[in-house]
């Protein structure tokens, strides 16, 4: 939760100090300086998401410092969700193909937070929970 809280408050930070970098980034092609249409309001939504971005992941840091389970479990189904959008994005041509990375990381964070909360809550490592099992099943002498 941690790692993922700082990496999207860095890319908040980028998209908004760079905002075509974080647009690079994202598989988007920057319009070149004075080269935005009128009424353009590109930079706009990026400055928005990216001020969402710094935020959300601020909040995951301080969830995780807090160890703070039930939000680690609220935020898998959701970033599933955002998997689904991102690449339904993608498939129906709304969005650059560079642009299914970020719902692959997505994905992949529910995932892997999904099964780490699952891990602890059948009893972790079996040493640190002091229950005797490792991955369920008790030690046989």
């Amino acid at each position: 939760m941690a790692v993922f809280g700082v990496l999207a408050a860095a890319l908040g930070v980028v998209g908004l100090i760079a905002p075509d970098a974080l647009l690079t980034v994202m598989g988007f092609d920057p319009v070149p300086e004075g080269g935005r249409a009128d009424g353009d309001h590109t930079l706009v939504f990026l400055t928005a998401s990216s001020m969402a971005a710094l935020n959300m992941g601020v909040y995951y840091v301080l969830a995780a410092l807090a160890d703070w389970k039930p939000f680690f479990r609220w935020t898998v189904p959701f970033r599933l969700l955002t998997c689904a959008v991102f690449t339904l994005a993608v498939l129906t041509g709304r969005a650059p193909a560079g642009f299914l990375g970020v719902g692959l990381w997505e994905g992949l964070g529910a995932v892997v937070t999904g099964a780490a909360l699952r891990y602890e809550k059948r009893g972790g490592s079996g040493a640190a929970s002091g229950s005797g099992t490792v991955t369920g099943l008790r030690d046989t002498p």
